[in-house]
């Protein structure tokens, strides 16, 4: 595993992460000891950045990641959260005694004084031009509530924004073979500001893995069942917001690409890290396997550049007028 320093919060962290959404909730059961199983084989991969939220499950992405804190006991664990999503998206909701009350329950879910880093989740864009919200995080640190905060993007304008404010440390955006305008432009500008890029939907929900097909059956309480078309939250975070069928002939193209001994998850992971700016990646997992699979990507070489070309034409025939200008 490699490493990798955070921005400003100058944690160095693995350069593949965890994301624990679906040891909460919306991907299909996952019953406790798979999940703390999963967490665990994470960190003996050389895993150390694990990301949450308040929302997953209510709360029991928090506590599953709690118990593992507390069964590990290691120090160089960094443990992100999010918050702002428990309740309806209004502005007038987002006060610093709401955040507080958000954050002590985090912190008890989580059995943390003080939280390594907190990120507003995927609020309107409004609040990214509200000096308030972000002097009320300012004294959250200064109260050792929290040590860093950032946010939690959809759009890369929302990003961009957040940059111009001296406190955010990190930025966690959509960036895959199958989302790639943060490339443009935000990678740069984040890694210009000393802001660390958490990289999220690496895999498209999944898309990315290759093991999906036409057939392919998801659970009830499954996202990918019921928010195909954003009915429940923003598009982009169903694989990435592209129509299935459409990414499905996409990773049929890409697949010749995988070089030998290599998954297609791991291709799609190391392009990820390829880019300048990335601090991490947080690919979800929903056993140990899964797990220390993804962790292993870290090792393996960089792409050649005939594959990252091909990555890119692949993006620009079939994906680019789906999502592009979009997020």
């Amino acid at each position: 595993m490699r490493y990798r320093r955070l921005g400003r919060t100058g944690y160095d962290v693995s350069e593949v992460g965890l994301g624990a959404w679906q040891l909460g909730a919306d991907w299909g059961d996952v019953d406790e000891p798979t999940a703390l199983a999963t967490l665990h084989a994470a960190a003996d991969a050389g895993v150390t950045f694990f990301d949450t939220a308040d929302v997953y499950g209510d709360g029991r992405s928090e506590r599953l990641v709690g118990r593992f804190l507390h069964e590990r006991s290691d120090p160089r664990l960094v443990v992100a959260t999010k918050m702002g999503r428990r309740e309806p998206l209004e502005m007038a909701r987002y006060t610093p005694e709401a955040f507080r009350r958000w954050l002590d329950r985090s912190r008890e879910n989580l059995g943390l004084e003080t939280i390594p880093l907190v990120q507003l989740h995927c609020l309107p864009t409004q609040v990214y031009y509200t000096p308030e919200i972000f002097a009320a995080l300012d004294a959250l640190v200064a109260d050792g509530v929290i040590a860093h905060y950032g946010v939690s993007v959809e759009k890369v304008e929302e990003g961009l924004i957040a940059l111009e404010n001296p406190g955010v440390a990190s930025v966690q955006i959509i960036f895959n073979a199958f989302r790639q305008r943060p490339a443009e432009r935000f990678l740069a500008a984040a890694r210009a500001a000393d802001v660390g890029v958490i990289v999220r939907v690496p895999l498209a929900s999944g898309l990315l893995t290759g093991k999906f097909t036409p057939s392919t059956v998801f659970a009830a309480d499954d996202h990918r069942l019921y928010n195909r078309e954003g009915t429940s939250f923003d598009r982009g975070e169903t694989f990435a917001g592209i129509p299935y069928e459409v990414g499905l002939a996409a990773v049929e193209e890409l697949r010749p690409l995988v070089p030998a001994g290599t998954t297609m998850t791991q291709l799609a992971l190391r392009w990820i890290l390829l880019h300048e700016g990335v601090s991490t990646t947080i690919p979800g997992a929903k056993n140990a396997e899964m797990a220390r699979a993804n962790a292993a990507a870290s090792d393996l070489p960089p792409l050649a550049p005939e594959t990252m070309d091909a990555i890119r034409a692949v993006y620009d025939a079939r994906i680019r007028p789906h999502v592009h200008t979009r997020w």
